[in-house]
């Protein structure tokens, strides 16, 4: 590929300060601080699993909680992925992987589709992991998936440890997008879709 697909997005509000720099075309480099432990840890695993170098610093109003925080790197980080993949031409678009982390299995669905969606059918997990409540991977997910314009189902998620729970579905979704996100040569000059056009501008 002659050009790396890139980008970087910052955003500032009264709640927080966040910068992210994502290529899409990497070999899984991470420079993550957030501010919380367990997103920095779930954010390494995501960029070395997906093949993504990614950078994010976050700044935000954690003596209220972790929401604040959570909610605008996912902004972010989701508006990085619709701007770094540009016109969207001979993507795979579609994809899935499972991944074990010992006792727990998770299964992600991704559709490039140019329409944000997340879909959770079984409980999502409960509890917490450091300061990172699972209430808000589910708000981080659905968040992403709505910046990044792209469809997100979790089919399947088990286990006993909410860590290790926790760990299989981030890598899962950096395995799904990574392969989702694979130029096909057979297409690369074709939008993927029957439509020849995908809502992926704004």
């Amino acid at each position: 590929m002659s050009q790396q697909r890139c980008a970087t997005i910052e955003r500032s509000t009264a709640e927080t300060t966040v910068f992210v720099h994502l290529s899409l075309d990497g070999t899984g480099q991470a420079s993550i601080e957030t501010g919380v432990g367990a997103l920095d840890h779930f954010l390494t695993l995501f960029a070395r699993h997906g093949r993504f170098d990614l950078t994010v610093r976050a700044r935000g109003d954690l003596h209220v909680d972790a929401h604040h925080t959570v909610e605008d790197v996912a902004i972010c980080l989701g508006q990085a992925v619709r701007r770094a993949l540009g016109d969207w031409r001979g993507l795979q678009r579609m994809a899935d992987a499972a991944v074990p982390m010992d006792e727990a299995l998770a299964h992600i669905a991704i559709d490039l589709s140019g329409r944000g969606g997340f879909v959770h059918r079984a409980p999502f997990p409960s509890g917490a992991v450091g300061q990172l409540d699972c209430d808000l991977v589910r708000h981080l997910l659905e968040t992403f998936a709505r910046e990044a314009r792209i469809t997100i189902h979790v089919v399947t998620l088990y286990g006993m440890n909410t860590h290790h729970q926790m760990e299989a579905l981030f890598k899962a979704l950096a395995r799904a997008l990574d392969m989702a996100t694979t130029i096909d040569v057979r297409i690369a000059g074709s939008v993927p879709s029957t439509k020849e056009h995908l809502e992926v501008d704004g």
